[in-house]
């Protein structure tokens, strides 16, 4: 059963990155519609690629000074709850600790060839915003 996994895990690969904004939460005031979508950004692409659950807890707290720093404590603070409970791995969501992979993609340091496919993605996503 073990090598079985093993052999799923190190076939997987990973989708190119996406981001829903702040997922089901607004970019933004109504007066500054997108003024934390950058932090939302940034986090997506920390949970895109995923890794171990230390990683996902400096995601998190990434985004909570991200959006304190333009701002707005007080979202920080709802934010952050909000990731902690929703953006869990062991759920199928498209916002989930590493939703780039094939769920399902629990905690754990990334393989040396999981590195590489996400170093691979990210170069491929730096030439998309060059055009």
């Amino acid at each position: 059963m073990l090598l079985f996994h093993a052999s799923i895990t190190s076939c997987a690969e990973l989708k190119p990155f996406t981001t829903d904004g702040c997922s089901s939460f607004p970019d933004g005031t109504i007066e500054h519609k997108n003024l934390w979508l950058a932090c939302c950004t940034a986090h997506d692409l920390a949970y895109w690629q995923g890794g171990t659950f230390k990683q996902r807890e400096q995601a998190d707290i990434d985004l909570k000074k991200c959006v304190a720093k333009v701002g707005e404590q007080e979202i920080a603070v709802l934010m952050l709850a909000g990731v902690r409970v929703g953006g869990t791995p062991f759920l199928p969501t498209s916002f989930r600790w590493g939703y780039g992979w094939p769920y399902p993609k629990f905690y754990g340091e990334l393989t040396a060839q999981e590195r590489l496919q996400v170093e691979s993605r990210l170069a491929e996503l730096k030439t998309e915003q060059i055009k």
